[in-house]
């Protein structure tokens, strides 16, 4: 079963080039340098791939493994790394440009549990028809909601319109 694919940067089998490597594995009798026509025996007799691990190395280190359930094996750990990265949620507050102090005081306590909860929150106020007018409106109740949640999360970036929309971002405090 000889391959010579380079995947991944890895050269197996008849795509190694040095003469003499240096042979590392469980399942090789004695560990040691090797000629590569030696090396290469050894794994076929096994029905295995010599792999070229350390390359750099003087001799290069090669393994003698099942190539394609060494890069299976890379694929799910890939996999499981992804899986475990965090993930950053955003979710989002409206206003509009006036407003009341309930809705906000009620918006806030909202916002304060998706800050604690590691979330991002995109505080945005919404402007409809002449009510553009306003912006600076806007823009204060924007600074006023990242003030009340200092102690929760950052802003991110100053409120800033766009369109109709005058949006400001909210990263949550890392915990220690």
């Amino acid at each position: 079963m000889p391959r010579s694919r380079q995947e991944e940067g890895l050269r197996i089998n008849e795509a190694i080039t040095a003469q003499r490597v240096r042979v590392v594995g469980d399942n090789i009798p004695e560990q040691g340098i090797y000629s590569l026509s030696q090396a290469l025996d050894m794994a076929q007799s096994q029905e295995l791939d010599l792999v070229e691990i350390s390359p750099n190395a003087d001799p290069p280190v090669c393994k003698i493994l099942d190539y394609q359930k060494y890069l299976y094996q890379q694929k799910k750990r890939a996999k499981e790394q992804k899986a475990n990265a965090a993930k950053i949620v955003i979710k989002e507050i409206r206003f509009g440009p006036n407003t009341d102090e309930h809705d906000f005081q009620f918006k806030l306590n909202h916002a304060k549990n998706f800050l604690s909860e590691g979330s991002k929150v995109k505080a945005y106020v919404f402007f409809r028809g002449r009510s553009i007018l306003f912006s600076d409106q806007g823009e204060k109740l924007l600074l006023r909601f990242a003030l009340e949640l200092e102690e929760y999360g950052k802003a991110e970036q100053m409120p800033k319109l766009e369109g109709k929309r005058m949006i400001m971002m909210i990263a949550p405090i890392k915990k220690k």
